[in-house]
C-alpha cells in the first residue's frame, strides 16, 4: 500500500508525539520542513491530520503540542435501572449458545460440527445467490415461491394416500425456527393463554413461550411419546388451544413416538379443537429411522408443521417453514409481516439452491452413516467410562444422548468440574418447563470430534465421582 509524503511524515510524528510527555511542544514548522525536506504544505497536512486524531493541539499565538492523554472515567448505567424497572421474565441464555475456545470439547452443542455439513454446496450457492438479483430485491412475505413449493412438496411426499396435500401457499417462511415459534405463540394462543408442552422438551420453545408471555403446561413424555391420558386430561383442565411437541427426535431425549401413540395424541388433540405445533427439526437427522411427521396424517389445519434448514443446511442460513392452513395461516402470515416484513431473499435462495442439488441427497445419505458411528462411539464410551451415567434408549435419530444420573449428583458444579478440564456438558434442568424429574444432562454427538469423545467421557466419570449434593 502506496502512503503519501504527508502520510509517511505524520507516522514519525505521531511516533515521536506519543513518546514524549503531555504539553511538550513540537519544532516550528520551518524545522520540520527542513528536517523531513518536504514542503510547508505537505507539512501542514501531516499536522492537520494528527491534530484530527487528537494526538496533538494547536495553541493559537503559543505553537503546537503533545495533546494530554485523556483520562477514562467510569461509566455510571445506575439511571437505567429506574427507566427499565424490574423485567417481566428474566431469561438465561442456554447452555447449548455458549462458545468456547476451540481446544474445548463441545459435547453441549446444539449444532453439527462443519465436519457433518454440506459445506461445498453451501458455499457455491451463497456465491450464486450473491451475484444474482436476490442481493438487491426483497423476498414476498410469505417466502420465495420456489422455497414454499419445495417445503410443500417434501410434506406431501410423506402425506398418507386420500389426504389433501399442502400447497406451496400454506407455507410462510420464517428467519429460523425460534422466529417461527414466536410468532405462532402470538397468532394462535396469546399472552396469558396456555399451552401444552412436552415435557422434557426444547428449551428454545420455553423460551419463545415466555418471552410472548404464554403459560406453559407440562405434559410428561417418554420414549414412545406422551402419555394421551394426561394429554386429554392437560385439555381438559385448562382449555388450552395448542400442544407444542416434537414426534420425531426429540430435543433432548431423541424419542421418537410410537405409531400408536401418534394416532391416538392426534385423535386427543381434534376432539378438542385444538392444534398440534410439530416441530420437525431433526427431520434430516434420522439414523436408524426415518422422520415421519404428523403432518402427513392430518389435513384439517389441526398440526401446524414447522420444518428448518438452520441445522441441517448451515447455522449461517437461518430458514424455517412453518406449514400452516386455513385461518391459522393467514394469522401466522400477518404476525411474520409484523415481526421481519421478509426473510432475505439471498439466505432464501441459497438454501433451495442447496437441497435442489443432486449433491443434496448424496450428503444426507453419507450423513447417516456418520451419525451413526458418532452416536455410537459416544454410548460406548459413556458406557465404559461413566457407568453411573443410565442412557434410557439409544436414539433412532437426532444429534443427542440423553443421560439420567444418580440423583444426589450437583449438575451445576459438575458442568463447572467439566468445562475446567476443557469438556463442556449441558445440564438437563434447561428442559423441564416445570421441576425437572430427574438429574440429567444431554451429550452431543455431532458437535465435537469424535477422536475425543472416550477422553471427554473419562473426564465426566472421574468429576462424577467428585460431585454430590
Amino acid at each position: 500500500m502506496q502512503h503519501s509524503s504527508s502520510d509517511r511524515i505524520a507516522e514519525e510524528l505521531r511516533r515521536w508525539a506519543r513518546a514524549e510527555p503531555a504539553g511538550t511542544r513540537l519544532p516550528s514548522t520551518r524545522t520540520l520542513v527542513k528536517r523531513f525536506e518536504a514542503s510547508p504544505v505537505t507539512v501542514q497536512q501531516a499536522l492537520r491530520s494528527l491534530s484530527a486524531a487528537g494526538e496533538i493541539e494547536t495553541r493559537p499565538g503559543v505553537g503546537t503540542f503533545t495533546r494530554a492523554k485523556p483520562v477514562l472515567r467510569g461509566v455510571d448505567f445506575s439511571w437505567q435501572t429506574a427507566a427499565l424497572g424490574t423485567p417481566q421474565q428474566k431469561l438465561e441464555p442456554a447452555t447449548s449458545l455458549r462458545s468456547e475456545p476451540g481446544n474445548v470439547i463441545a459435547l453441549h452443542s446444539g449444532y453439527p460440527r462443519a465436519e457433518l455439513l454440506p459445506v461445498r454446496l453451501v458455499r457455491s450457492a451463497l456465491s450464486r445467490a450473491a451475484r444474482g438479483n436476490a442481493a438487491v430485491s426483497r423476498a414476498d412475505s410469505a417466502g420465495m415461491p420456489e422455497l414454499q413449493s419445495w417445503f410443500a412438496q417434501e410434506l406431501e411426499s410423506s402425506m398418507l394416500p386420500g389426504l389433501a396435500a399442502p400447497s406451496a401457499r400454506d407455507v410462510v417462511v420464517f428467519p429460523g425456527s425460534q422466529a417461527a415459534l414466536s410468532a405462532l405463540y402470538r397468532s394462535l394462543i396469546g399472552a396469558g393463554e396456555p399451552l401444552l408442552i412436552e415435557s422434557p422438551t426444547y428449551w428454545g420453545a420455553m423460551l419463545a413461550a415466555r418471552q410472548v408471555g404464554v403459560r406453559l403446561v407440562p405434559v410428561p413424555s417418554g420414549p414412545d411419546g406422551p402419555d394421551p391420558v394426561a394429554l386429554e386430561r392437560a385439555f381438559a383442565q385448562t382449555r388450552a388451544r395448542a400442544f407444542y411437541a416434537q414426534p420425531n427426535f426429540a430435543n433432548p431425549t431423541g424419542a421418537q413416538w410410537a405409531p400408536e401413540s401418534a394416532r391416538r395424541v392426534l385423535e386427543v388433540v381434534r376432539a378438542n379443537g385444538a392444534f398440534l405445533i410439530e416441530d420437525d427439526w431433526a427431520h434430516d437427522f434420522g439414523i436408524t429411522a426415518s422422520s415421519h411427521p404428523l403432518a402427513a396424517q392430518d389435513s384439517d389445519g389441526h398440526v401446524v408443521y414447522i420444518r428448518s434448514l438452520t441445522k441441517s443446511v448451515s447455522p449461517a442460513i437461518r430458514v424455517a417453514a412453518v406449514v400452516a392452513r386455513g385461518p391459522a395461516r393467514e394469522r401466522l402470515l400477518a404476525e411474520a409481516q409484523a415481526q421481519a416484513m421478509y426473510v432475505s431473499p439471498v439466505l432464501q435462495e441459497a438454501a433451495v439452491d442447496v437441497v435442489s442439488q443432486p449433491g443434496w441427497r448424496s450428503h444426507l445419505h453419507s450423513l447417516r452413516a456418520r451419525l451413526q458411528e458418532q452416536r455410537d462411539h459416544l454410548a460406548a464410551a459413556v458406557s465404559q467410562h461413566v457407568p453411573q451415567a443410565e442412557l434410557a434408549q439409544l436414539p433412532t435419530g437426532g444429534l443427542n444422548l440423553w443421560l439420567r444420573l444418580p440423583d444426589e449428583t450437583d449438575l451445576v458444579e459438575l458442568q463447572d468440574r467439566c468445562r475446567v478440564r476443557g469438556v463442556m456438558v449441558a445440564v438437563g434442568d434447561e428442559w423441564f418447563p416445570a421441576e425437572p424429574t430427574g438429574r440429567y444432562i444431554r451429550l452431543n454427538y455431532a458437535g465435537a470430534d469424535p477422536a475425543a469423545f472416550t477422553d471427554a467421557a473419562a473426564v465426566l466419570g472421574q468429576e462424577l465421582e467428585q460431585v454430590k449434593f
